[in-house]
């Protein structure tokens, strides 16, 4: 770990060591020596087909290097053309030494599931994909999946509606089907072991929409599961987010930490963002979220105050069709960092961030970005956050782009912003340390 550990910040998008945007949702993280990788979904915003499954590195969980697709599109099959593939879940397989990453597989209208598993001899990869994981002799053709290794290296598969499987011993297939349908209604597993128990996080399936997130305890992966109450302080929408995956080996004084997906339909590319927040145990022993740290050390759960010596630009704005863009000069030293802050709402859409050199810089755009001023639950705070810049004058330019995050359940049901308003209240320039 680094001398001065970085904060993870959450709900804002995260740049690489090249300046791209972090593009791995809905993913896990895998600790090898004193190195940290993670998977997720490598998304495009033109359709929801599968592009692939990201790894990123980092040596301590906030700053991060693409390593590469650890598992491409494939020419056929199950991760083909017109396919999806979501949720990738890596584990070392015990007995064979391999990694073995699963997933979910689908068509695009998702009437074709399965539950599938790739191999690699590398962590980073390239996986091959190996075909569905069956139970019984049967392909698992479920959804929503996720996985857990116990203490003692057993595998378990996680599927929505609250079934659980134990892996076979090369982890490519069920052996046993261990609990069945202990959580109705409820998608996107997590699992931690904590407080001498087993604990089961799990959404509500109201599509792209945030819910309050809920848990379920139990003595054994086996049962009998029992509901454990709200994730999250209710009405909070699990901070704007949903479960997904529980990371526990952070460090040695390091919290459990939660990683939630901010879901941002239809930019998920662009504008969907992570959540990853310190879990605390309850006197009853139940992983739970507290209040929402928008910056926090992962070594040690700590909250960071990143705007305690930040100094405060005017940009306060309500754009509109008729007011499209705000913009803010500024002049900062080196290694600086920039934070536009701004309210989400209900009524709510999306912007353009653009970080501009002033005219006498002479060099151009330096960064843009496209972010979510959306949330069902009102909000101030950290909109969009650079890194660390050169010295120099810039302009901080921000563009109502007239979208907004809508869409239905397949019920019909409706979702998402009711208009595509973006609040600004000002540029905070963060020194450097």
């Amino acid at each position: 770990m680094p001398q001065h550990p970085i904060p993870v910040v959450s709900g804002v998008a995260w740049f690489d060591d090249s300046g791209s945007p972090v593009n791995a949702h809905a993913g896990c993280i895998v600790r090898e020596g004193d190195r940290f990788f993670l998977f997720g979904e490598y998304k495009t915003d033109d359709r929801n087909a599968f592009a692939g499954f990201s790894c990123y590195s980092s040596p301590d969980l906030a700053t991060w290097t693409f390593e590469g697709l650890a598992l491409p599109p494939q020419p056929d099959g199950l991760l083909g053309p017109d396919r999806i593939g979501e949720r990738p879940a890596v584990m070392r397989c015990p007995s064979t030494g391999r990694y073995v990453m699963f997933l979910h597989a689908d068509d695009l209208g998702y009437t074709d599931p399965h539950i599938a598993f790739a191999v690699a001899d590398d962590l980073r990869g390239p996986y091959v994909l190996g075909g569905p994981v069956t139970f019984a002799g049967e392909p698992l053709r479920r959804w929503d999946v996720g996985s857990f290794q116990d203490d003692d290296g057993t595998g378990y598969l996680l599927v929505h509606e609250g079934d659980v499987y134990r892996l076979a011993e090369d982890y490519t297939s069920a052996a046993e089907k261990v609990a069945a349908g202990v959580a109705p209604g409820g998608e996107s597993p997590g699992m931690i072991r904590a407080g001498g128990r087993y604990h089961l996080l799990f959404s509500n399936k109201t599509s792209w929409e945030r819910n309050d997130n809920y848990v379920l305890s139990a003595p054994s992966p086996a049962g009998p599961w029992e509901p454990s109450g709200l994730l999250a302080p209710a009405g909070t929408r699990t901070h704007d987010s949903q479960c997904g995956f529980v990371f526990v080996d952070a460090g040695p004084e390091a919290p459990p930490m939660y990683l939630g997906d901010r879901w941002s339909f239809p930019r998920q590319a662009s504008a969907a963002t992570s959540v990853w927040q310190p879990l605390h145990l309850d006197d009853a022993g139940v992983p739970r979220l507290g209040p929402f740290l928008p910056a926090w050390l992962p070594t040690s759960g700590e909250a960071v105050d990143l705007l305690a010596d930040a100094a405060v630009l005017p940009a306060a704005a309500d754009l509109t069709a008729g007011r499209s863009h705000v913009t803010a000069p500024f002049a900062i030293d080196a290694g600086d960092r920039v934070a536009l802050m701004g309210t989400v709402g209900p009524d709510s859409g999306y912007a353009r961030v653009t970080l501009e050199s002033s005219a006498a810089d002479g060099d151009g755009d330096r960064l843009t970005a496209i972010v979510d001023f959306y949330s069902g639950v009102a909000a101030d705070g950290i909109r969009f956050l650079t890194g660390p810049l050169a010295a120099g004058r810039y302009r901080l330019r921000v563009e109502a782009t007239g979208e907004r995050p809508t869409w239905s359940t397949k019920d019909g049901t409706p979702y998402g912003a009711t208009d595509c308003r973006v609040r600004t209240s000002a540029v905070r320039v963060l020194p450097a340390t």
